[in-house]
């Protein structure tokens, strides 16, 4: 294999269905031709709303497919079916080594409507819609209803999701965790996000049309997957390959919750990161597929990180397809991620539509060397495309594709990773809040009340754990630090108490306060603004294991040299909704006590801890991640993926599962759950010592497999009896990840 092909990453199939088209074809002819999907909203009443447009699939829920599941999976499930069609792609040939990432804003918000729909007006909500409220659901449904049994993962980060769901694909394919993915994005139309965006006055009365005239965005619903691969295993099926994937770049604006920064400080960082990445200069770039929403700030901000970047570059196109997609939110990027293959392969750039002649004479005037395509389609040789994205919470990703392939860098860091900070706020039932709690940290009052619970007990927990770490962030720093949030349920009670307002009086009722507390990469923003954190932001939500997936993602991350130092967290909340919506699971019958709080890590490497004179807890020497794709709402059948990430992280690590001297586990009181544990450890641990945490802390969901972790490295600090340790969790349909920590010395 030639050191060319060694980092290759391909895209070998594409799926597409939004207002544009059922497939492909359908959309890419539509955009390309600037035909519009944008019309009055059918889904809902937009009675006494001041907006009433939106980009709607045409195609029923029971027309995606058979199963029972939210329309965000339904969507997703119909993308990826034609995207693993178009590849070529046999899924049983080796299940293991294809998975499942997807980037979603609303989670099941569509599946919370109907079931307080009933609860509130039709006697009592179905049980079976609480299973398809969390977005946690997504990536498995579609891992399960095509045998896929590689790494999940829901990536939502609001706008940014989509692209950054293939940025994270890509790192794991050249890390050679997975020879292939079905990743991209997928969101539904909801009152949910009609209601909040309608509260924020950011809706556009008529079709957006960004870079212009418009004032607003125009919400819109569907799905992209793209099927990527490494080259070398898309070369041994013999697949058709449509593009090169180069490089990503992935920040945080720390600035605020749902505007962008002013100067696009933010965006362009994420952008220069991608190209640097992608061994490219900016003058090498012929497209961009913009951001684009239509909103003045996001548009404004975009405009002068386009002009800041490339105003050396002559031969650039920009243009932004949702003047005909609408805003599709978490697939958003993902969507546009297959436009711009398509605009490579066919050298043709999509246009923005809405501009008047009087609109034309404007542009032409701010332009400057950059051709924004308005109203019709240009043909034009395209070597190398660009996708942006950003989001509420300050997240911004940047994707780049090129025609052909190239070497690009390899910025690999081998040093070993440390685990020099912990902050914890975790227990059963609720754990107390106080002013002590923030008043500790500096958190003015003012701020503090603008958050919900659920990032309250994050930026508690992230500030201990920069305290306990001792580090001070300053803007010689803010882009070297990164965050990774797991997350079982989100801020399900913000959004579960948003929507019930919107049901009993109406699309037009939604709160401008609370809405940007309903999407789940808004603590993780919170956390960001308030510590001043630049790099990498993510969130996943992805199950009860999340938390110690996100020790996984971040070590990936400062493996892929992207930062020197990650905030790894698992937050849960515990409250009246979800209390409820856990007892009407029946799951409190069966022994589950809730828990909640938020456990944060610092993972750091070598070089940045030494630099430093870091105290070392531990060091994280292995980490794994597997699937066993079963229903989503069970864990049983999953002995297979359990062993698997057990015995491939104690392997990274360098030892065998025999040299394991202490256990935790994820044993929580459910017969089925606790079943499982035993089983696997009675085979792989028999007479090591287990450590299970939620007996102390209850089922805290992310954050006790945070803690896990956590815990672990405390022991190892403070106990001289041993010397590796491994902690493993398990999420619901079928997602596990274990790590290795190593005592210091």
């Amino acid at each position: 294999m030639s050191n060319i092909d060694e980092r290759r990453v391909v895209v070998t199939g594409l799926g597409l269905c939004c207002a544009l088209g059922d497939n492909v074809s359908e959309c890419w002819n539509s955009a390309v031709n600037g035909i519009s999907g944008i019309k009055k909203i059918k889904s809902f009443s937009t009675d006494e709303c001041y907006a009433n447009l939106g980009a709607e699939s045409h195609i029923p829920s029971k027309e995606l497919s058979d199963e029972d599941y939210d329309r965000s999976s339904l969507l997703c499930i119909k993308a990826a079916g034609e995207a693993l069609a178009d590849a070529g792609y046999d899924v049983s040939e080796n299940p293991d080594r294809i998975g499942v990432i997807v980037g979603n804003c609303v989670g099941g918000a569509a599946s919370i409507d109907v079931y307080y729909t009933d609860e509130m007006k039709n006697g009592g909500g179905k049980s079976k819609d609480i299973l398809k409220m969390t977005a946690s659901a997504i990536a498995n449904n579609v891992a399960k209803h095509f045998g896929m049994n590689g790494v999940t993962a829901n990536i939502v980060n609001a706008c940014a999701a989509g692209t950054i769901s293939l940025s994270y694909a890509c790192d794991l394919i050249r890390a050679g965790k997975a020879d292939a993915f079905a990743a991209g994005g997928s969101d539904s139309f909801t009152s949910l996000a009609f209601a909040g965006f309608h509260a924020l006055h950011a809706l556009d009365e008529n079709p957006c049309s960004p870079f212009n005239n418009s004032h607003g965005i125009t919400l819109g619903e569907g799905a992209g997957v793209l099927i990527i691969e490494s080259y070398e295993h898309a070369k041994a099926r013999g697949a058709k390959i449509y593009c090169e994937i180069l490089g990503s770049g992935v920040s945080s604006d720390a600035h605020h919750i749902t505007a962008p920064r002013p100067d696009g400080e933010g965006q362009m960082l994420a952008i220069n990161r991608a190209i640097k990445k992608s061994g490219l200069e900016p003058n090498d770039i012929d497209y961009i597929n913009a951001h684009g929403t239509g909103t003045a700030k996001n548009d404004e901000a975009e405009f002068l990180s386009l002009h800041t970047i490339f105003d050396g570059n002559d031969h650039l196109s920009v243009s932004s397809t949702k003047s005909m997609t609408g805003h599709c939110l978490g697939a958003a990027g993902s969507i546009e991620a297959v436009l711009t293959v398509k605009a490579v392969c066919e050298n043709v750039v999509p246009p923005t539509i809405g501009y008047t002649e009087e609109n034309l004479v404007t542009l032409k005037e701010k332009a400057g060397n950059i051709d924004f395509v308005p109203n019709k389609k240009r043909e034009k040789t395209i070597n190398y495309a660009a996708s942006n994205s950003f989001a509420f919470g300050g997240n911004n990703a940047s994707i780049v594709f090129a025609k052909e392939p190239r070497v690009i860098p390899d910025n690999t860091n081998s040093e070993r990773i440390f685990i020099t900070g912990i902050g914890e706020i975790v227990g059963k039932n609720r754990v107390e809040i106080t002013s002590d709690d923030y008043k500790e940290h500096g958190i003015k009052m003012a701020f503090w009340r603008k958050l919900d619970r659920f990032s309250q007990l994050q930026l508690v927990g992230g500030m201990r754990a920069l305290r306990d770490a001792g580090i001070a962030i300053d803007d010689n720093n803010s882009a070297d630090i990164g965050i990774i949030i797991g997350t079982a349920d989100g801020p399900l009670t913000e959004i579960v108490n948003f929507q019930k307002n919107v049901i009993e009086h109406g699309t037009a009722s939604g709160s401008a306060f609370s809405f940007p507390n309903t999407v789940y990469n808004a603590a993780g923003g919170y956390f960001s603004i308030f510590a001043g954190i630049k790099g990498y932001n993510v969130t996943n939500a992805n199950g009860n294991q999340a938390g110690l997936q996100s020790l996984c993602y971040a070590a990936d991350v400062l493996r892929n040299g992207d930062e020197s130092i990650m905030v790894a967290a698992g937050v849960d909340e515990c409250t009246d909704v979800t209390e409820f919506l856990y007892g009407r699971l029946g799951l409190i019958d069966k022994g589950i006590t809730l828990g909640e709080g938020s456990v944060s890590l610092i993972l750091e490497t070598e070089k940045s801890a030494i630099s430093r004179n870091a105290k070392k807890y531990a060091e994280l020497c292995g980490w794994a991640n597997a699937h066993k794709s079963v229903e989503f709402g069970s864990v049983g059948g999953t002995e297979s993926a359990v062993e698997k990430a057990v015995k491939d992280a104690c392997a990274a690590a360098g030892i065998k599962t025999d040299d394991i001297d202490l256990v935790s586990g994820f044993a929580n009181g459910d017969s089925e759950n606790d079943a499982l544990q035993n089983s696997v450890f009675a085979k792989l641990f028999a007479g090591k010592t287990v450590l299970d945490v939620k007996d102390e802390i209850g089922e805290a969901r992310a954050a006790a497999s945070a803690e896990q972790a956590a815990k672990l490295a405390q022991t190892l600090s403070e106990n001289e009896s041993y010397k590796y340790a491994l902690a493993v969790s398990v999420g619901s349909g079928g997602q596990v990840s274990a790590v290795v920590l190593k005592k210091i010395g």
